[in-house]
């Protein structure tokens, strides 16, 4: 028989207790020094390095020699990832739907980390696994589903959410495709989507076997949300010719404009077709919170299925989706799988906490534990704060646009969410193309000037804008100074060109 190796030093450094208190001490002043100056916007909002040289720096960390101080070492690993990321909490990040998190979340979720409580069967993590259904139940509530009838869970992000959602809706049409693979022959099967959804509802279309090709877009109306009347045709035109409709996807809000789309109409529509109703509400699901704009939400409860971001408008780290299904019955309709080294057969009392059955992880990180952490500290109160200030920003970022004759606002915002163009003087008889470029190149530049972090859109074709009011202390007059940094760096980019 061989023998054992023994326990290393660097076995027992890497496991001591002593060295967590030590570090994580640490840990928390690094962090709150940080936020401090990046709350107060005394440096840049993106650190921006070209990928090679964060590759570089990135490498030599990983070779520097490893008999410095422990503590010291860990600084200068801190202190090089915080100097070269992102900084959410900064104000002026007004980018992509990714919130300044409430940094208290961050505490519950080294929690779940440090101690490691996955979650695909109920014992690996047991009060996780419970946080977790506790959430869905009242999440579940929000939405106007009643106790019992409903079922949910959560998942890695909006993406594998949808994923599942569709996969479910996808086997109750189909029956035995999980096993059988969806049918070659006859007509093809879709997904008829809103026009405008997030990408994922095409991949998930691509990977369910189904086909990019047969994701048909539902025209939209005016304000960019599905139009019910045209829906009413197009899915009384595929039944007509004998299509098989997985679902119809709709949004709420989708994620060009944040268009909420008139779920009430469209679950009208479905009913009358019998098509499974889902909609995307990863971003506009928090709105349940807020007493002034849950009417945006009417009808979500009518939905066969949807999915919500809690690392979206409830504000904590990534990642953190939820899945529901209006029937209970169809919370085991995705997957059909046999796991005698997971699922024990002796204790079928576990079969609802035994998330594994659910979701496409098998071993799963407890997403939902810093939800839970900062609703218990703080009630769902916080969610509706900060779902009506963003939104507030919205509109104040779109009536400051109006009162400018230089900016063009391109949509009313329902949300937090805005799209536009700057069109100084000097572009007044451009073309669309030159427009749209100059938008692109402006944003570029001003990202990597670290003053502010704003994405890129389109409309009709050609290049705009695109705000994302999502740190809740960001003020309008940090909304002024965006204006006046385009302003600024647009006539840098003109005088050059």
């Amino acid at each position: 028989m061989s023998e054992t190796p023994p326990v290393t030093d660097r076995i027992r450094e890497a496991y001591a207790p002593e060295n967590l208190r030590l570090l994580g001490h640490r840990l928390v002043d690094v962090l709150a020094e940080h936020l401090d100056g990046v709350e107060q916007s005394r440096g840049r909002v993106l650190n921006w390095n070209d990928p090679a040289e964060n590759r570089v720096v990135a490498s030599d960390r990983l070779d520097a020699p490893k008999n410095a101080a422990l503590v010291e070492a860990f600084e200068r690993a801190a202190a090089t990832v915080l100097s070269r990321g992102q900084n959410l909490h900064d104000p002026r990040y007004v980018g992509h739907q990714v919130p300044a998190p409430v940094p208290l979340a961050g505490l519950f979720d080294a929690i779940g980390s440090v101690t490691n409580q996955v979650m695909a069967i109920y014992e690996m993590g047991p009060f996780v696994s419970a946080v977790e259904e506790v959430l869905v139940e009242r999440l579940g509530a929000r939405i106007g589903y009643q106790p019992g009838t409903f079922a949910g869970f959560a998942t890695h992000g909006g993406s594998l959410a949808n994923l599942t959602a569709l996969l479910t809706a996808r086997n109750v049409l189909l029956g035995d495709s999980y096993e059988a693979g969806v049918p070659s022959k006859g007509p093809r099967p879709v997904i008829v989507s809103h026009a405008e959804a997030h990408y994922c509802i095409s991949r998930s279309a691509g990977i369910l076997g189904l086909g990019t090709n047969q994701v048909v877009k539902a025209e939209l109306d005016d304000r960019r949300r599905i139009d019910p009347q045209r829906l009413d045709e197009t899915l009384g035109r595929l039944r007509a010719e004998n299509v098989p409709i997985v679902a119809v996807a709709a949004g709420a809000c989708a994620t060009p404009i944040g268009a909420f789309d008139p779920l009430n109409d469209l679950a009208d529509v479905c009913e009358r077709h019998k098509v499974w109703l889902h909609v995307d509400a990863a971003h506009g699901g928090a709105a349940l919170f807020s007493q002034t704009h849950r009417h945006l939400l009417d009808g979500l409860q009518r939905a066969d299925s949807l999915i919500w971001d809690a690392h979206k408008m409830l504000f904590v780290p990534a990642l953190c989706a939820f899945v529901f299904y209006r029937d209970r019955e169809h919370r085991f309709r995705a997957f059909h799988q046999d796991a005698p080294y997971l699922f024990d057969p002796s204790a079928p009392e576990l079969i609802e906490a035994d998330s594994g059955l659910k979701t496409i992880e098998c071993t799963k990180r407890a997403a939902a534990l810093p939800l839970w952490g900062v609703w218990s500290l703080f009630g769902p109160e916080l969610f509706g704060d900060l779902v009506d200030r963003t939104f507030a920003l919205g509109r104040a970022f779109h009536q400051k646009l109006q009162a400018a004759d230089d900016f063009e606002p391109l949509h009313e915002p329902e949300c937090n969410i805005v799209a536009f163009r700057h069109r100084p003087e000097r572009l007044q008889h451009a073309t669309p193309a030159e427009v749209g470029s100059f938008q692109l190149e402006l944003r570029k530049r001003v990202i990597r000037s670290g003053a502010y972090y704003l994405v890129p859109t389109s409309k009709d074709g050609t290049g705009a804008l695109r705000v994302t009011l999502i740190n809740p202390l960001t003020t309008p007059d940090h909304l002024d100074g965006l204006l006046a940094t385009l302003r600024e760096e647009g006539e840098r980019l003109l005088d050059g060109r």
